[in-house]
């Protein structure tokens, strides 16, 4: 077990260690860690290799392998140069760097051996040629097969010089062309294969930026929508208090003219009973006065009301783009309709102001994101209900019971009213419906309304219309 722990710890940090290179490509970077540990393999594995055919390999040393000995560790000092400029954030120059040497061994080599006798690497070579293509550029790409092929053309010359018939000079020369068209078909298929990941990467950038710039601009979006919304609510607010205020100024100056004439018919009284019918008076204004003052508490201005028959479905599936415009892309949006239609009686655009406060209530439950359900239901026979949740970061029991209360907020400053909800219990109790709300901290929020059908609104018309304070 520890030993495997250890193990496992080391192998996280070489991977750390290979992936952490200061390059702001990110083909570049991802490319990085695997040639590193490529070019550190040709660094470290060569010396060890000569050593041991130096002093341990019981064949005789030939002269031939004293140029391949000083090659290779030309090479392995190269590829140490090569990781260190990597770990320099200069992977360019490291992979330039290196093809360059190796196109230098390369023509050196088939300068000096022949085409046969450096058929056998052309395996590897292959491989410089998908290193050139993939990781620098396709011009690398063309120039590489261009030298290798040069390269051929020069093994080709050697061995030919030793051909002793014509029928050999031509089996060399057909043998570097098969090889050279082999290459040139290795050549096409990295290059448009590089060209594919390159355009397809520049697509997923170009898409990235749209994306980012569309966000930018929905979010200032919802940033003018948030102004306007507050700046509506904000003169709803002025208006509903202008009302209330047009409304009582009359009375209470009326009443007060007579709480005046009262006093004074008292104040110039002689007698015990003039007193009391002035007291009287007084008192009488007083609660009249009284009452009109609990007018302060109503929000209801349903004078303009226009009711109508339409169906709960139809209604919350044409409010389904003006919700999705109300959350942000982060929320979810599912809307379960009932079976069948389920008609109710009411003001159209009140039961849409509804559901946006509720809407925007959950919007406002959820910064981070989350789930907005709406469901309808048939309750009974007469009666349908509709559920809101969403799945933000819900209430604890004192702001649950004073969720209805006009102006009652738990928002910060300018960012709401306390309107809202109060606004939608009133005119769901005036439709003869009820509310409620279940809700918990982290356990999100669900407002329940039950509405009589548009057949039965006769029927419920006597009942006491209730909106749950709960």
């Amino acid at each position: 077990m520890a030993e495997g722990f250890v193990v496992a710890r080391l192998w996280r940090a070489g991977l750390s260690w290979l992936r952490n290179v200061p390059v702001a490509d990110e083909v570049d970077r991802r490319n990085a860690p695997t040639l590193q540990v490529v070019l550190l393999m040709l660094a470290l594995l060569p010396p060890p290799m000569w050593l041991y055919r130096v002093f341990f390999n019981p064949l005789p040393w030939r002269d031939s392998e004293t140029p391949s000995l000083f090659a290779s560790l030309g090479m392995s000092l190269l590829a140490a140069l090569c990781v260190a400029l990597i770990r320099q954030g200069r992977v360019k120059l490291a992979l330039r760097l290196l093809l360059g040497t190796v196109a230098v061994l390369l023509m050196h080599a088939y300068f000096i051996q022949g085409m046969a006798s450096n058929s056998y690497e052309q395996p590897l070579q292959v491989a410089w040629l998908v290193v050139a293509g993939l990781m620098v550029s396709r011009r690398a790409l063309w120039l590489m097969f261009g030298w290798i092929v040069a390269a051929f053309a020069v093994g080709t010359i050697v061995d030919g010089g030793k051909a002793s018939t014509p029928d050999s000079w031509d089996q060399l020369t057909l043998f570097a062309v098969v090889c050279a068209l082999v290459f040139l078909f290795v050549a096409v298929v990295v290059d448009r294969s590089m060209v594919a990941l390159r355009e397809s990467l520049a697509a997923a950038r170009a898409r990235g930026d749209e994306l980012a710039q569309a966000k930018t601009r929905l979010e200032a979006e919802i940033v003018e929508r948030e102004r306007l919304y507050n700046q509506l609510v904000h003169s709803q607010k002025v208006e509903a208090v202008g009302r209330l205020a047009a409304g009582v100024a009359h009375d209470f100056n009326h009443l007060l003219t007579l709480v005046l004439g009262y006093a004074a018919r008292g104040m110039a009284a002689d007698g015990e009973e003039p007193m009391r019918a002035a007291l009287a008076g007084v008192e009488s204004a007083a609660r009249r006065a009284s009452a009109v003052s609990r007018k302060l508490t109503n929000f209801s201005h349903r004078g303009d009301a226009m009711p109508e028959t339409f169906d709960v479905n139809a209604a919350l599936a044409e409010m389904q783009p003006m919700l999705h415009q109300l959350f942000g892309p982060d929320v979810r949006i599912a809307f379960e309709p009932a079976p069948a239609a389920q008609d109710i009686r009411m003001d159209r655009s009140e039961f849409e102001l509804v559901v946006l406060n509720l809407a925007a209530n959950a919007n406002t439950a959820m910064p981070d994101g989350g789930r907005f359900v709406v469901t309808v239901l048939p309750q009974t026979a007469s009666r349908v209900a509709l559920s809101f949740s969403d799945s933000g970061r819900g209430m604890d029991e004192a702001v649950r019971r004073r969720v209805f209360e006009p102006f009652f907020t738990t928002s910060a400053d300018g960012q709401g009213s306390g309107l809202g909800l109060a606004v939608v219990g009133e005119i769901v109790s005036v439709c003869g419906g009820s509310l409620d709300v279940d809700s918990a901290p982290g356990r999100g929020t669900t407002f329940h309304i039950a509405l009589p059908l548009a057949g039965a609104a006769r029927d419920t018309a006597g009942e006491m219309p209730r909106a749950v304070n709960a």
